[in-house]
């Protein structure tokens, strides 16, 4: 897979190894301290390696997204048949997720990151099951009734997203019952009798 860019043939060793230095790296060091230079002398390689392949160490980041590295977990909303349980399974899963302590890190610095380049912030919103799993779960359930017919999807999916992101900045503490208000209040889906 090349960037369009002429030159040698990359070596799919020397890929694995700078996208696995990239992901080390910036677990380490976050968004605003992730150096070109530390991430070739970790991967073993010079810089000029890498910048043959990647412009930008956004696109460096948004491989290690793309190719599962940084958020190693797959965040994508089962199909149940029961859209709120679904989603607010998912969200659930996510925000757990994101409220460890080092994986709170992680996003903030992704968060960074995709403010910065937009090729970070699409490749974040594909790791957390926000485009195409998604859209197919909400498009599934407006099939069913579950959702109105004019239900706007992607801005419900946009939604969804934007709580996690607000979760992660703000560090907000997980209440056991804000997923399934805020798949409620998103999605207009009924509450459970406990909600």
């Amino acid at each position: 897979m090349t960037q369009g860019r002429r030159g040698a043939v990359r070596s799919e060793a020397a890929r694995i190894s700078i996208l696995h230095a990239t992901a080390a790296q910036f677990a380490l060091r976050g968004w605003d301290h992730l150096a070109i230079e530390g991430i070739a002398t970790a991967a073993g390689v010079g810089k000029q390696t890498i910048y043959r392949w990647w412009s930008s160490k956004a696109g460096l980041v948004a491989d290690c997204l793309l190719e599962g590295l940084l958020i190693p977990e797959s965040f994508v909303p089962a199909d149940t048949g029961d859209l709120r349980a679904d989603l607010t399974t998912w969200l659930t899963a996510v925000l757990e997720f994101a409220d460890e302590p080092r994986n709170a890190v992680l996003f903030r610095s992704l968060v960074g990151a995709a403010a910065e380049d937009e090729r970070v912030g699409l490749q974040l919103r594909d790791a957390l099951g926000a485009s195409s799993a998604l859209q197919s779960r909400l498009e599934a359930a407006r099939t069913l009734g579950q959702l109105t017919a004019d239900a706007p999807l992607q801005q419900i999916s946009d939604a969804l997203i934007g709580v996690i992101i607000l979760h992660v900045i703000t560090r907000a503490a997980t209440e056991p019952e804000l997923p399934a208000r805020l798949v409620h209040a998103v999605t207009g889906a009924p509450l459970s009798r406990r909600g």
